[in-house]
């Protein structure tokens, strides 16, 4: 009972009873008033027919031996008359039932008035002088004399014999036929509705079992589901929403593996990395410590330099730990601003304008000059360009070129940043964006960074909404490159 198709079942079945009993109800009224109405239109003239016959009074007198004399002729006509004198008040005078069978004193004359002018609608009913509680179709006559209306003539047209032939009928053959014909058509209805339930939940119990295993397998498997038409019913829009429902779900689960891959990754990286500048200088301190006034002054300057060349690189990886971190917790919302980029970028040129030149190599600026502002935050837009600009460095060999290039579009500004390197090979390129990546070879082979510098640039440019691409050759240098929109007050 607790399947949907149980339920709807159930309810059909009883709305069908329901209406059964109902329209068995009132047809039955139906039929009453139809048969109430032909009895009442045929026997309309028995009243008037025993008015005709004799004086039923005369003076204010009743002659009750002539009414029920006339009543007997009139029974013959119909047999279930019941006649009633009254007078001009209402108030019974005669009758031809025992005495102890008639309950009322009075007729009400309202519907005998209504009945007489001929504005009467069919069935109309009067009181029934056996029973208070009811009321009976009646034929009515004036009862006239020389001085005018003396009375009424009231007879009941369903009177105690009717009841008992009706009661008996109730029990008949046709009664019951009836009632079996409409439970015939109950339950043909019901089993047709049961057969229509039947093939509009088959879909929805075949995607309510498909929830099911799915959700059972921890959304490891696949939902298999039929074609679901764009335009279909609810159902279909249901398996649509639980089919996207159940990718999405399984890409999360797959991205909380990753992020679980990555985290223990970072972790023996972090590791690692601190491991190895605290044991270097841990190292240096010591032969300090051991060696004492036995070491040369030389000697000395030489494992403090390497100490404090451990010291700078350890607070370097704390420092890109940190930003990154914070990066990633969304505690850093980009300050939008209008900024001329290409003054940023001849800022970030004479801050490693020293670096290239110890190095022998050659730092150019290819700026636009039509390029005026950029939109961005200022300051995480020279951290990416530093970034970038660092590794170009680092790894471009003696007598190089570094170029940093700006090309302004419609609506935006691309800035690249290119060398003539190693290059990276085109199976590390997918992942150099990844936390403590490393290539065994070309430009990633020889540092020392944190391996944290590409990782803090793609999360800025993501956090403009901007896409970094690179391109690299092996042994002919590597190009980063992305955009910035332009500002209104570019011109």
């Amino acid at each position: 009972m607790n399947s949907l198709f149980a339920k709807l079942s159930a309810a059909l079945l009883a709305i069908v009873l329901t209406m059964g009993a109902a329209l068995f109800a009132v047809e039955r009224g139906y039929t009453r008033a139809y048969y109430e109405e032909l009895s009442q239109k045929l026997n309309a003239p028995i009243a008037m027919y025993v008015t005709e016959q004799r004086q039923l009074i005369e003076n204010g007198k009743p002659d009750l031996d002539s009414l029920r004399d006339l009543a007997a002729h009139a029974m013959v006509i119909n047999p279930t008359a019941e006649i009633y004198l009254l007078d001009p008040a209402g108030r019974i005078l005669g009758h031809n039932l025992p005495d102890n069978r008639v309950l009322l004193e009075r007729i009400d004359l309202e519907p005998v008035h209504e009945l007489i002018a001929g504005t009467a609608v069919f069935p109309l009913r009067g009181d029934d002088p056996r029973n208070a509680e009811s009321t009976k179709v009646f034929s009515a006559a004036e009862v006239r004399s020389g001085q005018g209306t003396e009375g009424y003539l009231y007879v009941v047209l369903g009177g105690a014999q009717y009841e008992a032939l009706a009661s008996d009928i109730g029990e008949s053959y046709v009664f019951r036929s009836s009632a079996a014909a409409a439970a015939t058509i109950v339950l043909f209805t019901a089993v047709i509705g049961f057969l229509v339930f039947r093939v509009l939940t088959r879909r929805l119990k075949r995607l309510s079992g498909e929830m099911q295993r799915v959700t059972e397998s921890r959304f490891a498997l696949e939902p298999d589901l039929p074609r679901l038409a764009a335009d279909g019913d609810e159902i279909d829009a249901l398996g649509r929403s639980f089919l996207d429902m159940s990718r999405q779900i399984r890409r999360q689960i797959d991205q909380l593996r990753e992020n679980d891959r990555l985290r223990r990754e970072l972790v023996s990286n972090i590791s690692h990395d601190l491991r190895t500048p605290l044991s270097a200088m841990q190292g240096s301190i010591e032969t300090l410590l051991i060696k004492g006034e036995s070491i040369t002054g030389e000697e000395r300057d030489r494992y403090l330099r390497i100490a404090r060349k451990h010291t700078l690189r350890l607070g370097t990886l704390i420092g890109d730990l940190f930003e990154l971190a914070k990066l990633d917790s969304a505690s850093v919302a980009p300050s939008i601003e209008a900024f001329s980029l290409p003054e940023l970028v001849q800022d970030i040129a004479q801050e490693f304008q020293h670096e290239a030149e110890r190095k022998n190599i050659r730092l150019h600026v290819d700026a636009d000059a039509a390029t005026a502002f950029t939109l961005g935050d200022i300051g995480l837009i020279q951290r990416v360009l530093e970034n970038l600009v660092r590794n170009a460095v680092q790894f471009t060999p003696a007598a190089g070129d570094i170029t940093i290039s700006i090309t302004q579009s419609d609506s935006s500004v691309a800035i690249a940043v290119s060398d003539n390197g190693p290059g990276i090979a085109e199976t590390d390129l997918p992942r150099i964006f990844d936390r403590f990546y490393r290539a065994l070879d070309g430009e990633e082979a020889r540092s020392d960074s944190s391996g944290l510098g590409l990782a803090i640039v793609k999360r800025i440019l993501d956090l403009h909404d901007s896409r970094i691409t690179v391109t690299s050759t092996a042994n002919h240098g590597t190009r980063f490159e992305f955009a910035l929109p332009i500002s209104e007050r570019a011109a």
